[in-house]
């Protein structure tokens, strides 16, 4: 499929993670404006720039495995061409917790192992990493403990980082295109390209 999308590709795109962890915000800055605000998980799109962007924003899914399960149901509801990532959203300015990780272990348990085949990473506060002179490589040798370092071999280890403070226009765009390149390399390496109620179902 190449790094690049035509303007009439559709990618639609569910945020998933710990409440804080700014998937609202990384949702606006994938749309380039403030569709997101707290405790809404709208469908929102965005034909500006390359592709038609679909984000679904789910409610932190750090609660009951049956809420996870029922949430998730619903994003695959919302999008009726299907799911074409699932954006698993840590902050560095947070510890990695025992819930995120038993959260991860909740959706294999729920859709099988294959659903790390659709997972990206996306870590926000990218302007601290800037502010202390290190890269997200740094951050995730020294920082992060081994079970988060294992979530992100399971996903391949596509990462993205987001400083979903920045005024640049032209950083929000690069860090966009990063997070598209990404996802276009994940279509291009699978057999489904995207996500549909009946593979959940399987």
């Amino acid at each position: 499929m190449g790094e690049t999308s035509s303007s009439n590709e559709i990618r639609t795109l569910v945020l998933v993670g710990r409440t804080g962890n700014g998937k609202s915000a990384t949702g606006n800055s994938i749309l380039g404006r403030k569709a997101f605000k707290s405790k809404q998980a709208p469908l929102k799109t965005s034909i500006k720039h390359g592709p038609i962007i679909n984000v679904i924003d789910t409610p932190g899914l750090f609660a009951r495995t049956d809420f996870v399960g029922n949430e998730i149901v619903k994003c695959i509801n919302m999008a009726k061409d299907g799911i074409h990532a699932i954006l698993m959203v840590f902050s560095i300015r947070t510890q990695f917790s025992e819930e995120e990780e038993a959260t991860f272990l909740t959706l294999q348990a729920l859709f099988g192992h294959k659903i790390v085949d659709y997972m990206i990473v996306v870590f926000t506060g990218g302007d601290e990493l800037e502010e202390n002179e290190e890269t997200l490589d740094d951050y995730i040798g020294h920082e992060c403990p081994q079970p988060f370092k294992d979530i992100l071999i399971l996903c391949g280890n596509r990462k993205v980082l987001f400083d979903n403070k920045t005024k640049d226009e032209k950083k929000r765009l690069g860090q966009v295109q990063q997070l598209l390149s990404l996802v276009n390399i994940l279509i291009s390496q699978m057999e489904d390209d995207h996500i549909q109620m009946s593979y959940l179902q399987n």
